[in-house]
């Protein structure tokens, strides 16, 4: 089994819709994944833009995040700590 991560907000290959960008509403997108690896210890999310203007861009980064979590809300309220113990790095 492999970790597989999906959203309902969008398809994959898909334009991001702008309620998800800094110009639109500016808020996460849900997200759900599956096939954590038996063992695992936490995960961690890195959201990055390879091909943005300047260069690779750091969107968001959430780590601590328990294996038993297998998903995230939309809309994530940018604090340290989440509700199920995951933090959110700066960018």
């Amino acid at each position: 089994m492999s970790l597989k991560l999906s959203t309902t907000a969008f398809n994959a290959g898909a334009t991001i819709p702008e309620k998800y960008s800094k110009e639109g509403g500016n808020i996460s997108p849900p997200l759900f994944w599956s096939g954590v690896p038996q063992g695992t210890k936490s995960l961690a999310l890195i959201v990055d833009d390879p091909d943005a203007p300047k260069g690779l861009f750091v969107h968001w980064v959430l780590y601590a995040i328990s294996p038993t979590v297998t998903n995230l809300d939309e809309h994530i309220l940018q604090n340290n700590t989440l509700p199920n113990g995951a933090k959110q790095g700066t960018n």
